[in-house]
């Protein structure tokens, strides 16, 4: 897998890059992993509904080629875009967003936080009471809050055509997590959102962006 560090670049033009770039690779072309950020924006998934987005503030909100709802990309925000031959790794979607979950996990984990999943919401959690502790979430999920006492701390997004894969997932480093109270992150009202920064863990977007990414490749390598 070539890994690519891109820093900084427009959202709109790097989605296009990927969408070409997917639509024109062959069975030979190495699979590659874009890690960026980007300048304050909303995508939209393709079942995004419009009443998701309460508050823009001005921020521009996209509309994408990807699964899920709204989210929030801005700077301080390690956003990886795997563009991986499901078909070469011998893996369906299913599996495929398993591994990234885990990826994000391995990342979390070393600097100390115990993230989680949640059943049918795609993308990381920590507990908001104590994030570095190794319990594991137990009774049941209330009905009327499944976040209660969690914090989204990755979101996920993908697309895949013809068992190629683009978009990604997003993971909050050090960022201003105050645009994501415009917006029902991922579809949930109320979901609140956090990053690295936020539950004491002191670390740069170079760093953070270098260890995700050597996780995702991880995952990702035949």
């Amino acid at each position: 897998m070539i890994v690519k560090t891109l820093g900084r670049v427009d959202y709109a033009a790097t989605e296009a890059a990927m969408r070409a770039f997917t639509e024109t690779r062959t069975a030979d072309t190495p699979d590659e992993l874009w890690l960026c950020e980007h300048d304050p924006v909303y995508t939209q998934g393709v079942a995004g509904r419009p009443e998701h987005v309460r508050h823009a503030h001005g921020i521009p909100v996209v509309q994408t080629h990807r699964g899920g709802q709204v989210t929030y990309h801005g700077p301080g925000q390690v956003v990886a875009y795997p563009l991986v031959d499901l078909r070469r790794l011998g893996i369906y979607v299913k599996e495929y967003v398993y591994r990234i979950e885990s990826a994000v996990l391995k990342t979390l984990e070393g600097y100390g936080v115990t993230g989680h999943r949640v059943a049918g919401a795609p993308g990381i959690y920590v507990r908001l009471d104590d994030p570095f502790s190794h319990a594991a979430l137990t009774g049941p999920v209330p009905a009327d809050d499944p976040f209660r006492g969690l914090g989204k701390i990755a979101a996920l997004g993908i697309k895949v055509s013809q068992h190629r894969t683009y978009h990604g997932v997003a993971l909050n480093v050090a960022m201003d997590l105050q645009p994501f109270l415009g917006i029902d992150p991922c579809g949930y009202a109320g979901l609140q959102t956090v990053d690295l920064a936020r539950l004491g863990v002191s670390t740069d977007w170079s760093e953070a962006a270098a260890r995700f990414g050597q996780r995702l490749a991880a995952q990702l390598t035949p």
